[in-house]
């Protein structure tokens, strides 16, 4: 039988966790990204693109669709209330995205074991129509949990 009382809900731990970076993460702040769903091992972040993220040739920015797919990678990987961050990621571009367009980015994880994890990053059109980037990213985890780490103090 399990212990109810000393074992936190995963979806509660998760959206805690959550909760506790979003107002700190200043780069999807600045990129106008919302954070969609988050569950264990789990992340879902919207972006609309903008005209400002634009390269010469008026597709998205390969940079600005890694950065959408790498936090949906980090809400993803620390998920489980211990302080993760990425030790190596891979981007595939396979479309590319549009002023206007509203890109979703689905993180999963496919495995954890000690401190390292894998994790896989679909970025698509928020219908699904498009696939526009294929990400892995692999994790570390280091000292402390993602929730006391940033309690009552700047993260900086």
């Amino acid at each position: 039988m399990t212990d109810t009382t000393t074992s936190p809900d995963p979806q509660q731990t998760a959206r805690a966790a959550a909760d506790a970076m979003w107002p700190r993460d200043r780069v999807a702040q600045w990129m106008d990204m919302r954070l969609i769903d988050v569950a264990p091992g789990r992340a879902v972040l919207e972006m609309r693109i903008a005209e400002h993220m634009t390269n010469a040739f008026g597709s998205c920015h390969g940079g600005v669709i890694f950065s959408l797919a790498d936090t949906a990678f980090a809400y993803a990987c620390n998920s489980s209330d211990r302080v993760t961050v990425a030790s190596a990621c891979h981007v595939d571009f396979l479309a590319p995205g549009r002023v206007g367009q509203m890109l979703r980015a689905e993180a999963h994880e496919r495995s954890a074991s000690g401190r390292t994890g894998v994790y896989d990053v679909t970025v698509r059109t928020a219908d699904g129509a498009t696939t526009i980037a294929l990400f892995r990213g692999k994790s570390h985890r280091l000292q402390g949990e993602v929730v006391a780490s940033l309690a009552g103090g700047d993260a900086n």
